[in-house]
């Protein structure tokens, strides 16, 4: 992602579904095996597929794309967001710094890229283009036998019962974007982007867990979702996401769902579980750290230090 460009090297943006997905997926694979992180999130997958505003920009030599990025535009005030990579045969020849500068400019006023991992060469292609960090994401671990799992007690005025079902997704989806309003990715989640997850091939509605009050079982308080990744090895289980409603904040919810969902992951044979949280989130890391959280890797969205892409 250093170096001068060149000028075999073409930038071409794609709108809507990608023609050749395939060869998208073969390069982030192949940057992730030599990185040791993957440059784009579960959510940037997912837009790969179609069905999302996200715009797609290739970088192509001769043919064959040497490096991709997806924009998400600006939502809800919130600023747009990149992610991006480079297949590791064209590394060193600027196409890094030259994708980064198209999806900010693209991206508008406060436009942020991720760098996954804090690699070097990220940071680097940041320097080059005298970018600032704008937000940074922890992904937090720990193992699953040690230190030992304190005891569940659910409290006789809440009931937690598994996900049963679509029934179930309107109070879902109601709850979680409630609770994430402020979040760039995970608030304003439509029916479809949920339905989306669940038809993923690691979804299981056991791993799920919902909580409602004892009087009022229709009205959602909080939940759970956790989630196996089969391909790490040996496999890693996740708090995916913990969601509680604002109105039934203060309760000890969130202390509750996050247990009852290591119990389930560690009683699943799983070795250590992950989770990713927000570096200046100071309740949710203390609250992690005081169930044997540490942190593992760090990522980092720039952007221009005057707010325009």
């Amino acid at each position: 992602m250093s170096g001068e460009s060149v000028p075999d090297i073409e930038l071409r943006w794609v709108d809507g579904a990608l023609g050749n997905g395939d060869e998208v997926n073969a390069l982030l694979a192949a940057a992730t095996a030599a990185d040791g992180v993957a440059p784009v999130s579960e959510q940037g997958l997912l837009a790969l597929r179609g069905g999302s505003p996200v715009r797609h920009l290739l970088a192509s030599s001769d043919g064959v794309v040497a490096g991709y990025a997806g924009l998400t535009p600006m939502h809800d005030e919130h600023p747009a967001m990149a992610e991006a990579a480079v297949a590791p045969a064209y590394r060193g020849r600027g196409i890094g710094r030259d994708m980064v500068a198209a999806v900010l400019a693209a991206g508008g006023s406060g436009a942020r890229v991720w760098a996954h991992g804090k690699l070097p060469a990220a940071e680097a292609v940041a320097a080059r283009l005298g970018l600032v960090a704008a937000r940074e994401l922890w992904q937090m671990r720990r193992p699953l036998a040690t230190p030992q799992l304190p005891e569940v007690e659910i409290p006789a005025d809440i009931v937690v019962r598994h996900y049963a079902g679509p029934a179930d997704d309107a109070e879902l989806l109601r709850v979680n974007n409630a609770a994430f309003d402020w979040h760039p990715e995970q608030g304003g989640w439509s029916a479809s982007e949920l339905a989306q997850r669940r038809a993923e091939s690691w979804f299981d509605p056991s791993g799920l867990f919902l909580a409602f009050a004892a009087d009022d079982p229709g009205r959602l308080l909080g939940f759970h979702w956790t989630k196996v990744h089969h391909d790490e090895s040996p496999p890693a289980g996740e708090v995916y996401v913990v969601g509680i409603d604002p109105a039934a904040q203060g309760r000890g919810l969130g202390r509750l769902l996050t247990l009852i969902g290591l119990h389930h992951l560690r009683d699943a044979g799983l070795g250590e579980v992950l989770l990713y949280t927000e570096a200046d989130n100071t309740a949710a890391v203390r609250t992690y750290r005081r169930l044997g959280f540490g942190t593992a890797h760090i990522d980092i969205a720039y952007s221009a230090p005057d707010g325009n892409g």
